[in-house]
This record gives structure tokens, C-alpha cells and sequence, in this order.
């Protein structure tokens, strides 16, 4: 029996479990794991961002930007995005054996999004159900879906946002818009749609958010066979009771993100594996060092620590006669042409003692206080940007036009395809940014995994179905 008589649905004429493989970034969630969640009979998610190809052995294919310019290394990155996912989407077509869904996840601010999408789906007609897209406002989504004959699933994090988007694109293609995925800012892992009206600080209950976009949506005339798909924090089922068969909810599915990585056809490394066992409640941070500029939610590594503590060694910094009662902060080098308060120029200076003697300028006006090798990395990463972004703070890139934002370099950010394509390959998750939904600490409170038992994707779809 399943829990609460939960029952399949409908979803792009197929018979389905209510159950949501999360796409996970870059070479997190494959063919594999996502065509092992589609043959358990829910919706498999393969990730579109930057996927990984094969070479004739069956070993990952590097992806190496030798090209002297940003302009032919984002080339580059396309041609690897298209060849990657088309890949993982036909493995994942073959696994299901014609069973559940497969949906194919992108985020609307990666460089090159609506390239990379069309050409994926012009690779792999009859193999993809639906497209989810995020990290964005991806008003072109229902215009593509409806090219290629396929499902579309805005994610969005508040009523407003989807108001937006159907108002201004969505309502045209109303027939194609099999759900629509409310993202939790303060629950879901990785990127999410945390508002400037909206504190970090401050989680909001679910319930009301997602009663709310309901609401709208019916407000709107979108038909109630459309559901509304809650990501981030669910765990058990049994926890949700009051949302299955709710009326002022309507029909609502479930996404899970987290609990996936944890599974023998998971495709991420051992180590991060073994690391998401040891999570602590607390241990996963809502931060805005991404340079997307969104917030996103991962655990607090080493790796996050440094990006922490980079931002609070940093001042405000002035022009010579801009602000009265400024001093330089030195009388030799660059920073001789800092002016800075005399209280900010002694905690420069016990901060240049300790060995973070690099002042670099950020766009607002201000330093940060960095080692010489950290500076050297910095520069390093800015410099080889392959436009993984189609806005970067922390290089200045831009995806179109001039191929630039206009706006200096952000040091206190990161170059994200790095981080995510060594933590996905077997870096060690301390050096990198390793996302994970706010529930993760629960991998070490549920008995489910204890004996540091590993389940296959389809026990763990069987556990789901329990409640449990």
C-alpha cells in the first residue's frame, strides 16, 4: 500500500508516481540516475548544464578550453554542453525501458541557455518529456517547448514571479505547461529565486507561498489538471500529509533533490558521498557569493569558509579629497591611492600582518584583503572564463553583444564551472562548493541509511512510497 493511497498521475500522456527526480547541476544528476528514477516510475531529471560526454572507453571526456579568447572558449562550452546532454538524455532514454519520464533540466542564466536547450532537443526528439528551467526568468521557455512539441516547467520561488512569467509568455502556450516547480529559497539546494522583498534570515513557511501560487494560477484561469511541484526540504512523504488531496492546494507532486545523491546510480564521487553522511543540522548555508548573483544554498566547506571570511576582510576605499577624514592606506604601491578611513587602515593592516597582503578592488567601491597565492588564483580563474554564465560577476562576462558587463570583476565571488565540474569528477568537496538542500543533515538521522547503507534509486523510490 502507498502511502495515504497516493496515486500515479498523468504527466505528457504517461502514467507516472507524483515523484520528481531534482536536476542537479553540473554531472550531478546523468543519464544514469535519472533513467533509474524514470524505470521506478517517477519523472527522471537529467542535468543540460555542461554534462558529460564519453570517449570510446566509457571514461568522461575533459573539458578543456585551450582557445585564446573567452568569446571561443564559450564556443567551446556549448558545443560540450549540447554533446553532453544529448548523450546523458539518450542513456537515460535506454534505461527507463519506456517506463516513467524523463525531463531535462537547465538554468536559464547559464551561458548559452537557449542554445544549448534547442539543440539538445533537436538531438533528442521523442526522448524528452519536459524541460524544467530556473535560476531566471526564462520567458522564451513556452516558445521553445512548443517548437519541439514538449511539457514546460517554469521553476519559480514566489506567486509574483510566476505572474510575470505568464502574464508576459506563458498564458500563449497555456496547453504545454504540465507544472509548475515552486523552489523553496529557504529548503531547496543550489540556485534558487530568493527575492531582494524577501530576508534570508527569515524562512517562510511553504504552505502559504505555495496557497498563494495556487491561488494565482486559478486567478489566471492556468487549469487545475495543471500541478504545482513542491522542491526542497521534502523527506518523507508522511510529512506532507496535510498537502496530498488538499483542495486549496490542488494537485501537487514532489521533488526530491537531496536524498537522490545518496544512491548507488548517483553519479557523483565517493567522497562527497561519504561527506553528506556527516552533515549537521545548520551545516548548509543560504549565501550570495555565487556569481550569478542569486542566492544559493550549500554546505559550509572549507571552500564557502574562505568566500565568508574574504568578504569581511574588506573596507571602503576612496579617491584622494572624496571623503573627508581619509587617509592612504599606505605610502608605497597601489595602495597608496586607496584613502580609507584611520580606523579601516588598522584592521588593513593587522589583516596585512597576518599574510593577506593583496588589496583587490570589488565594483562597490571597496577591497578585500586576499594571500598573494589566493590573488594569483583569483586572477588565474578570471582570466580563463570559458562563459559558463550569461552574466558573471566574478570575471565580467556576458554572452552576447560586447561579451562583457561593463562592470569591474567581483573577487569576492568564485568561478563556479570550476568548482562544480572538480566536485563532480572526485575533488575533494572542502575545496569546492558542494550544493545540498537544507535537509541533507538528515542522511545521518535516518535509519534508512544507517550501516552506511546505500540504496539502488529504485529502493529508494520504494522507501518514498512507504511515507518513509
Amino acid at each position: 500500500m502507498n502511502f495515504k493511497g497516493l496515486q500515479p498521475i498523468l504527466y505528457a500522456g504517461r502514467e507516472v508516481w507524483p515523484l520528481v527526480e531534482g536536476g542537479k547541476g553540473v554531472s550531478a544528476t546523468n543519464g544514469i540516475s535519472s533513467g533509474a528514477w524514470a524505470a521506478a516510475g517517477g519523472i527522471g531529471t537529467v542535468s543540460a548544464v555542461n554534462a558529460d560526454s564519453y570517449d570510446r572507453d566509457g571514461n568522461p571526456i575533459p573539458q578543456v578550453y585551450p582557445q585564446a579568447t573567452r568569446k571561443e572558449r564559450f564556443a567551446q562550452l556549448v558545443r560540450y554542453a549540447i554533446d553532453g546532454a544529448t548523450e546523458q538524455v539518450r542513456r537515460a532514454h535506454e534505461i527507463s525501458g519506456g517506463r516513467g519520464a524523463i525531463n531535462i533540466n537547465v538554468l536559464w542564466e547559464m551561458g548559452g541557455a537557449q542554445q544549448v536547450l534547442e539543440g539538445v532537443l533537436e538531438n533528442c526528439k521523442g526522448m524528452i518529456h519536459g524541460v524544467t528551467c530556473g535560476a531566471g526568468m526564462p520567458y522564451k521557455l513556452a516558445e521553445i517547448a512548443q517548437h519541439y512539441g514538449v511539457s514546460y516547467l517554469p521553476i519559480i520561488s514566489s506567486a509574483r514571479a510566476f505572474r510575470a512569467l505568464w502574464k508576459r509568455s506563458y498564458s500563449k502556450v497555456p496547453e504545454l505547461m504540465a507544472a509548475v516547480v515552486y523552489e523553496d529559497p529557504w529548503l531547496a539546494g543550489g540556485h534558487n529565486g530568493l527575492s531582494n522583498a524577501e530576508d534570508p534570515r527569515r524562512p517562510e513557511d511553504p504552505y502559504p507561498r505555495v496557497k498563494a501560487l495556487r491561488e494565482t494560477m486559478r486567478a489566471e484561469g492556468v487549469s487545475e489538471d495543471t500541478a504545482i511541484v513542491m522542491a526542497g526540504g521534502v523527506w518523507f512523504l508522511r510529512e506532507w500529509n496535510d498537502w496530498i488531496d488538499n483542495p486549496e492546494l490542488g494537485k501537487i507532486v514532489f521533488q526530491f533533490g537531496t536524498r537522490p545523491l545518496l544512491t548507488q546510480e548517483s553519479p557523483i564521487p565517493q567522497v562527497w558521498k561519504e561527506m553528506l553522511r556527516t552533515v549537521e543540522p545548520g551545516d548548509v548555508l543560504l549565501h550570495k557569493f555565487s556569481p550569478t548573483g542569486f542566492y544559493s544554498s550549500a554546505v559550509k566547506t572549507p571552500f564557502l569558509y574562505d568566500l565568508i571570511h574574504r568578504s569581511e576582510r574588506q573596507i571602503p576605499i576612496f579617491k584622494r579629497d572624496e571623503e573627508d577624514g581619509t587617509i592612504p592606506l599606505a605610502d608605497h604601491g597601489k595602495a597608496k591611492y586607496f584613502w580609507v578611513h584611520p580606523g579601516d587602515q588598522r584592521k588593513a593592516l593587522a589583516w596585512i600582518h597576518e599574510g593577506f597582503t593583496e588589496a583587490l578592488k570589488t565594483p562597490d567601491g571597496t577591497v578585500v584583503f586576499v594571500t598573494p597565492e589566493s590573488a594569483e588564483q583569483i586572477r588565474a580563474d578570471q582570466q580563463g572564463c570559458m562563459g559558463c554564465l550569461s552574466h558573471c560577476q566574478f570575471s565580467s562576462w556576458k554572452d552576447h553583444d560586447d561579451f562583457t558587463t561593463g562592470r569591474l570583476a567581483d573577487p569576492r565571488s568564485f568561478c563556479i564551472q570550476k568548482t562544480l565540474q572538480d566536485i563532480a569528477h572526485g575533488g575533494d568537496p572542502d575545496d569546492n562548493l558542494a550544493f545540498a538542500g537544507h535537509a541533507a543533515y538528515r542522511f545521518k538521522q535516518d535509519p534508512f541509511y544507517s550501516n552506511n547503507f546505500t540504496p539502488t534509486v529504485k529502493q529508494l523510490v520504494d522507501r518514498i512510497l512507504t511515507g518513509d
